[in-house]
């Protein structure tokens, strides 16, 4: 069987990348920046729910919403990003997605109703669904196979800076000037760095051989290609049962907190800051430590999600069964805080290592909406509608079964990666000329 067969594209020899040590930093920090961003923007509510729900009188299901209609429009517009992404221009469609999604949250700030903050969040949903698949094709491009990993954990750990500096800031502006403004604060930053993203370096974009004309057949044969592939399907379903973990805990924690004792209203985001900060510590662990197994065993990308996983469903449940032990519940929680991340790195680098060079913003995009559709976008309002009928700290226990059902899929997708990998067309890579 050829090639082509196979995998729907020919195999030339050869592959590359696009950075050089500068080159390559520069796009890692800006990237990394517009992260931060993006999380803090989207994160910001969670420490807010409380003064929300005084003015509006909205239940916890309702507020749960208001994070869930963020994912559920990133699910809705990461297949045509991705389009745009992979065909026309990753920094382009970075910078314009970047001012579209901070433009959406300063809007937040002049809602007079729980209907127009909705709408609102849905417009910060658009504006992110082309945010990920477009960093993640730059930064696989930029650095070298073998670093993919690490590179992708350094990345990640912007992540708990952004919420860490969403929660902080919603908390602590909403107690002293309305949860208003902090809406229109944590919006300034975005607008800034997607001028900031326009002038990154960027490669040509290639082209997938495709025997059809037009974006539709093109569409259809990009999803066929990509779910064929076993391992980047079992990946994206494990991605999905993990997210669905961290966004209902990033969504209700600070509340968890503030019912259960251990924090005063409007104070549970302070709490929580430092467990999502712990981010910082999995996130590129992960990718450390899964690029240094696999010299050694070649699917160690995905055997060391199975293991972070694990150990994260045992430690939430047992921080959970320690409620309103505030330093034991805590010390279980950041060791939480790390294992629940160890994943991310070695497994958003799978999407980019089993599909061709000009698919990799539609494989992230891929991944994206499997975890929103079948995690996130629900997880936040289900522990809602639970937390309505037996209470929040009693809700909070199925969470951890997750991540349970996450490592098995992490599991089995190990066993086809390496026949996944050796599959894949290795494409040489050309710079763009500078903007």
């Amino acid at each position: 069987m050829s090639d082509l067969e196979r995998t729907g594209h020919p195999r030339p020899a050869g592959e590359s990348y696009t950075g050089s040590g500068r080159r390559s930093h520069s796009i890692l920090i800006v990237l990394f920046l517009i992260y931060m961003s993006d999380y803090a923007d989207r994160y910001v509510i969670s420490s807010m729910i409380h003064y929300i729900q005084e003015d509006w009188q909205i239940t916890d299901a309702q507020a749960g919403w208001l994070m869930g209609i963020v994912l559920l429009f990133i699910t809705v517009f990461s297949v045509p990003a991705s389009i745009l992404i992979d065909r026309w221009s990753r920094r382009k469609m970075v910078a314009i997605m970047t001012f579209f999604w901070s433009l959406a949250t300063l809007a937040c700030a002049f809602t007079s109703s729980y209907f127009q903050l909705l709408v609102a969040r849905a417009f910060i949903g658009i504006g992110e669904s082309g945010y990920a698949p477009g960093g993640t094709a730059m930064l696989a491009a930029a650095y070298p196979e073998e670093k993919r990993a690490r590179v992708m954990g350094i990345w990640n750990a912007s992540i708990p800076l952004g919420i860490g500096l969403g929660l902080a800031a919603g908390g602590l502006i909403a107690r002293r000037w309305g949860w208003h403004h902090a809406f229109g604060l944590v919006a300034l930053p975005g607008m800034v760095l997607a001028l900031a993203a326009w002038f990154l370096p960027d490669y040509r974009s290639v082209k997938v051989q495709d025997p059809g004309t037009g974006i539709g057949r093109g569409f259809l044969r990009d999803l066929t290609v990509v779910f064929r592939i076993p391992s980047l399907v079992l990946t994206y379903l494990g991605f999905a049962m993990n997210v669905s973990i961290t966004t209902a805990l990033m969504t209700w924690l600070p509340s968890y907190f503030e019912r259960t004792g251990i924090a005063e209203p409007g104070q549970g985001g302070a709490l929580a800051t430092p467990i999502f900060a712990l981010v910082m510590v999995g996130a590129p662990l992960g990718g450390f430590l899964a690029d240094s197994w696999a010299k050694r065993q070649r699917n160690a990308r995905l055997l060391l999600p199975v293991l972070s996983s694990v150990l994260a469903a045992i430690t939430l449940w047992a921080a959970f069964s320690c409620a309103g032990q505030k330093f034991l519940q805590i010390g279980i929680l950041c060791a939480y805080g790390i294992f629940i991340t160890g994943f991310i790195a070695p497994a958003a680098a799978v999407t980019q290592d089993v599909v061709h060079p000009g698919l990799r913003a539609f494989s992230y995009a891929m991944c994206v909406i499997v975890q929103h559709l079948a995690g996130d976008i629900w997880s936040a309002p289900l522990l809602g509608w639970l937390s309505d009928r037996i209470g929040l700290p009693q809700a909070v226990f199925f969470i951890p079964a997750y991540g349970v059902i996450a490592a098995i899929f992490f599991f089995f997708g190990s066993r086809f990666y390496v026949r996944d990998l050796d599959r894949v067309e290795k494409v040489r890579l050309e710079p763009e000329l500078a903007p």
